[in-house]
């Protein structure tokens, strides 16, 4: 089975992309907490907070096929944030937290796009 011994986190149905969109959300979410308790910016250590909640809705199968789509927003806001909020004063930890959303967003933009193609009885809802 997928649960732990409470019962509350479904991993059964998770794919190999699902676990990669998983390691590249916690990933980006640790370098924005980093980043913004270093530089003293609490806003980018809030995004940090955000991507890590977003791991915690995600195993608890919280409206799945929703976060992909608010996933991809949220990530893809970030990006003209950055920029504009660096000002020529990027780093090398910047642009590879950039390049992890860029991969982020196709693998969450899939993962949409598959989810819309499933037909609704292979999701696991039981047909009437």
């Amino acid at each position: 089975m997928g649960q732990t011994a409470g019962g509350y986190v479904e991993t059964e149905s998770l794919t190999t992309t699902h676990w990669l969109a998983i390691l590249l959300v916690l990933a980006t979410g640790i370098i924005h907490v980093y980043a913004g308790l270093v530089e003293g910016r609490i806003p980018v250590s809030l995004a940090g907070v955000g991507f890590l909640g977003a791991i915690a809705l995600f195993l608890l199968d919280f409206r799945r096929s929703l976060l992909y789509p608010v996933g991809i927003v949220y990530t893809a806001v970030q990006l003209p944030l950055w920029y504009v909020g660096k000002a020529g004063e990027y780093t090398m930890i910047g642009y590879v937290d950039k390049t992890i959303q860029v991969v982020l967003i196709i693998v969450l933009v899939y993962l949409f796009w598959k989810e819309r193609k499933t037909p609704e009885r292979s999701r696991g809802t039981p047909a009437a």
